[in-house]
C-alpha cells in the first residue's frame, strides 16, 4: 500500500509532523510512505528510513503545479493524510487519487474538510500529539531521526550558544538589541544563525553563522545550548533534545511549543494568545529582558 503524507511546509510544521510519520511507519511497516512538501524543506527529510520517497510541491508557477500533479499521479496512493488542514493541502490529498483521505475534524480552513473521506477528532493539547492521533496513539511516539547536517560557515572552536533570531512572523521575534545585551553577559560566544538573505541585518554581531538548513542542523548538534523563538530552528533543537530556552509571545506554547523537556519556555505573564501575524515585535516579547533570559540559560553555559 502506498501512503501519501501531505505537509507542504514550513520547517517547524514539518518537524512537528515527523513523529506521526515515524509512528505510521512503525505501525504499517509494509506500506510505502511518500511525503509531498516544498522542495526547500526536503533537506530535513532526505534519506529518512520511514520514507519511500519525497515529492515536490511548487505552487509558484503553472509549470510547477503541473509537475507536482504529475509526481502525485505517478504513484497509486491508497491513503492520503493531510496534516496541514488548509484548502491547498486537502486539494493535494484529493488530487493524489487516494480513495481514503484523512484529516482533522477541526481544520485551519473549514472547507478543507470537504475533501476528506475520514475526519478525526483530536483531543491532545500539543500539535505533535494531535498529528499522532490521525495515525495512532500519541503515547507511542519516540525521538525522531534527523539528518547529520553538513558543516557550513564559521563557528567558534569551543562551546557556544546558538540562536536563530528571525521567524516567519516578525511578531514572534525577540529584539536584536536584547541579543546584543545577552551576548555581553554570557561566558560563551552567542552565535546568530541566519539564512544568506538575513545576514545584513545582523552584520554588527561578532559571531554570525550563515548557512542552509543542512548547516543549521550541524550547528545545532554542535551547540552547547540553544536560544530560540517560535520558529523552525527552535523546533529543530527540540527534536535534537538540545538544552536551552524558548521565548514565546502571541503563540501558545501548550500547542506549538518545543516538544519534549529539553528546552525551558519563557513567556511574559501578560502575554495573550492571538496568533497575530504582526509586522512589529509583540510588546510582550520585548518585555522578556536579557537578564531574565540569562538567568534561564545560565545553568547550561556557566561552569
Amino acid at each position: 500500500m502506498n501512503i501519501l503524507v501531505v505537509r507542504l511546509g514550513a520547517m517547524g510544521d514539518i518537524l512537528h509532523t515527523l513523529p506521526a510519520v515515524e509512528l505510521l511507519h512503525r505501525t504499517r511497516p509494509e506500506a510505502k510512505i511518500y511525503w509531498i512538501a516544498e522542495s526547500r524543506w526536503h533537506p530535513l527529510l532526505e534519506g529518512h528510513p520511514a520514507l519511500a520517497g519525497l515529492l515536490p510541491f511548487d505552487r509558484h508557477s503553472w509549470r510547477g503545479l503541473r509537475e507536482s500533479r504529475q509526481a502525485l499521479r505517478a504513484e497509486r496512493f491508497a491513503w492520503a493524510l493531510d496534516f496541514q488542514g488548509l484548502i491547498k493541502s486537502s486539494l493535494v490529498a484529493w488530487q493524489s487519487g487516494a480513495a481514503r483521505r484523512t484529516g482533522a475534524a477541526r481544520t485551519r480552513e473549514a472547507p478543507a474538510r470537504w475533501f476528506y473521506t475520514e475526519r478525526v477528532t483530536t483531543a491532545s493539547p500539543h500539535i505533535v500529539d494531535q498529528h499522532a492521533e490521525l495515525v495512532g496513539r500519541p503515547e507511542d511516539l519516540r525521538p525522531v531521526t534527523l539528518p547529520a547536517g553538513v558543516p557550513e560557515g564559521r563557528l567558534p572552536d569551543g562551546p557556544f550558544v546558538l540562536a536563530s533570531p528571525f521567524a516567519g512572523w516578525v511578531s514572534k521575534q525577540w529584539p536584536l538589541e536584547h541579543y546584543a545585551a545577552l551576548a555581553r553577559m554570557l561566558p560563551l560566544p552567542l552565535v546568530l544563525n541566519v539564512a544568506p538573505s538575513q545576514a545584513e541585518a545582523v552584520a554588527g554581531f561578532a559571531h554570525v553563522h550563515v548557512s542552509s538548513i543542512a548547516g543549521l542542523i550541524d550547528a545545532t548538534r554542535r551547540a552547547r545550548a540553544v536560544l530560540g523563538v517560535d520558529s523552525g530552528p527552535l523546533h529543530l533543537a527540540a527534536a535534537l533534545a538540545k538544552p536551552g530556552v524558548a521565548l514565546f509571545g502571541g503563540t501558545d506554547p501548550a500547542r506549538n511549543g518545543p516538544y519534549g523537556a529539553s528546552l525551558r519556555v519563557l513567556r511574559h505573564p501578560s502575554a495573550v494568545t492571538s496568533y497575530e501575524r504582526g509586522e512589529a515585535i509583540d510588546p510582550r516579547m520585548r518585555d522578556l529582558s536579557p537578564e531574565q533570559v540569562y538567568a534561564a540559560i545560565a545553568p547550561h553555559v556557566v561552569p
